[in-house]
Parts: structure tokens; C-alpha cells; sequence
């Protein structure tokens, strides 16, 4: 890996299955002092792990510390799950390879992280130490000696600056939640052709396309999505459906669309689904998409 953003946005990833017993990081070193820097980054993580901001924080240099603390919560729990690689603060357990590098795993219920350290080039105030994920991805994180302990300053190629890098995530959140109402729209496009064709006519509502009782699929509980999306929002998003009528006055189709809920933070592009399948999207400051805006190009709507 060669990139902060790479490193930090990682799926969540497998257990690793090893014959070295397990230790929970319990009475690992939880100050900031560590007089190894290796060790250091193990509580760092260690704290990520646990979405532990205020023992997370003694782990950045004075600067990055209080404009860590001076973010708002949220984005502060993305800086964590970042460097975790985990969604929810899991349990830390600590061993050794064959040859005593530690290998820190942080298992959540639904999967576990797997960092493994290699051996750090130190010098007197500076180290660089290899962190290897269990996909086989590879960066340095970097280190600086400051106030009598290790801080973290780099990852991978790029410093550790979070005034800068709050920014960019805070942007890569937004076009994230954007892909993903593309992708809630598709799917609701593909939702409604199946249920015209188990129903033979489209449905009302998006209400109709929710959950059902075991065994009591109908035309008003199909069961083609889920409780959250059939209720209008979901990521961020506000979907609306509207059955479109031809001249004869019967449906001839369907659109859609989806509006950021808090326009800048959840989104800011708006999308309109045309009656002919054409996506399009614009910046509206939280208005409706329309069919007048841009069509969006095939290849961003995947």
C-alpha cells in the first residue's frame, strides 16, 4: 500500500487462522511513553481498535492531537475506524510470529483486522516501521519521538496531518454516499421491474417493495428491500418514486429520485432516474434532481 488513503480505507477483513495463542491487549503499555516505537504503534492501534479517542490521541503529535479532539464526533470515529479498519470498536489481541514480531488483530462479530509489524529503521527521534494488513498490503507508518514518547507522522508516502487529511476524507465520505444512492437507485430500478413482472403493474409505493411475514409475499409486502431503504432513506439519502402515466392516462413507467438529507454532509449531488433508465445528476444545494440536469456518464454509474 502506498498511500494514507489506501491504507486507511481497507475493507474489513478475515480472520487469520494461527497456532500462536491469542493474548488480549490488556496489560500491554497504555501510556504514550513506550520507549519502543514498534510499541507505541501496537497501543495506537490498539486504542483505533477499540475506538479509544482520548488514549488514541496520545498517540499524535501535540498539533494533530488537538485538531483530532477539536473535530466533531463523527469524523473523529471515521479517523478511528480508519486506522482500526473496522466499522464497530472491536477486541485487540496481541501475539508474535516465529520470529517475536507482534502481530496485532482487532476482531469485531463480524470480522478481524490483522496488522503485522516488521522491523523498524529507528534512528534517535525518527522510525519508519513496515505494517503489513492480512491482504498483503504493505506501508511504512512513520514515527517521531516528541514530549518523551512516539507519535505517529506519516503513513505510507504522505505526513499525518489531519487539518489536511480530515478534509480530503471528509470529501471521500461525501462521494461515497453518493455512489452509494447511485447504487440504492439501481438497485430500486431493478426492485420495481421484478415486482411489475410478479405483479403485472408497478407498485405505489416504495412501501410495497419492503419486507413481508415469512411466507406472505404479496402486491403491499413484496419483500424485494429492506425496512430502511422502502422507507424513503437510507445512507444519507431521501428517495422518492413517482409512477409516470403515458397519454392514455395509464402508467407507462417510473422515476426516482434522491436528495441529500443534510445537503454538504451527507451529499451534495442530487440524482433523477428518467422514465427511460437515464441517471442524472447536479449539484442542486439540497434541491430535487430533475430531467433537465446533466445525464450522468455510463462508466460513474457502477
Amino acid at each position: 500500500m502506498t498511500n494514507v488513503i489506501s491504507l486507511l480505507r481497507c475493507a474489513r477483513l478475515s480472520l487469520f487462522v494461527s497456532l500462536i495463542m491469542l493474548l488480549p491487549v490488556c496489560g500491554y503499555a497504555q501510556g504514550s511513553q513506550e520507549a519502543d516505537p514498534s510499541a507505541a504503534l501496537v497501543s495506537a492501534l490498539t486504542a483505533a481498535c477499540k475506538h479509544d479517542e482520548t488514549q488514541f490521541a496520545t498517540y499524535l503529535t501535540a498539533d494533530n492531537a488537538t485538531a483530532f479532539r477539536a473535530l466533531p464526533i463523527d469524523q473523529r470515529n471515521a479517523i478511528l475506524k480508519r486506522f482500526s479498519l473496522t466499522e464497530d470498536a472491536g477486541r485487540p489481541l496481541l501475539s508474535t510470529d516465529q520470529n517475536g514480531r507482534s502481530i496485532l488483530r482487532c476482531q469485531v462479530a463480524s470480522a478481524t483486522a490483522e496488522f503485522r509489524f516488521g522491523s523498524p529503521r529507528a534512528g534517535e527521534n525518527l522510525a519508519f516501521i513496515p505494517l503489513q494488513t492480512v491482504d498483503g498490503d504493505t506501508s511504512d507508518v512513520g514515527m517521531v519521538r516528541e514530549s518523551g514518547g512516539w507519535k505517529i507522522i506519516s503513513v505510507g508516502l504522505m505526513l499525518f496531518d489531519i487539518h489536511q487529511l480530515s478534509g480530503r476524507w471528509t470529501e471521500q465520505e461525501t462521494e461515497n454516499r453518493e455512489d452509494d444512492a447511485i447504487h440504492s437507485m439501481r438497485d430500486l430500478q431493478t426492485v420495481i421491474g421484478t415486482y411489475q413482472r410478479a405483479f403485472d403493474q408497478l407498485p405505489e409505493s416504495l412501501q410495497q417493495l419492503g419486507p413481508a411475514p415469512k411466507n406472505q409475499v404479496s402486491p403491499e409486502q413484496a419483500n424485494l428491500i429492506s425496512a430502511q431503504l422502502s422507507s424513503g432513506t437510507q445512507n444519507g439519502y431521501r428517495f422518492r418514486y413517482r409512477i409516470v402515466t403515458g397519454t392514455d392516462g395509464n402508467p407507462s413507467g417510473f422515476e426516482l429520485t434522491a436528495t441529500p438529507e443534510a445537503y454538504g454532509k451527507s451529499g451534495k449531488r442530487s440524482f433523477f432516474l428518467d422514465a427511460a433508465g437515464k441517471f442524472h445528476a447536479a449539484d442542486k444545494h439540497g434541491d430535487t434532481a430533475t430531467a433537465d440536469d446533466p445525464v450522468l456518464p455510463e462508466d460513474t454509474q457502477n
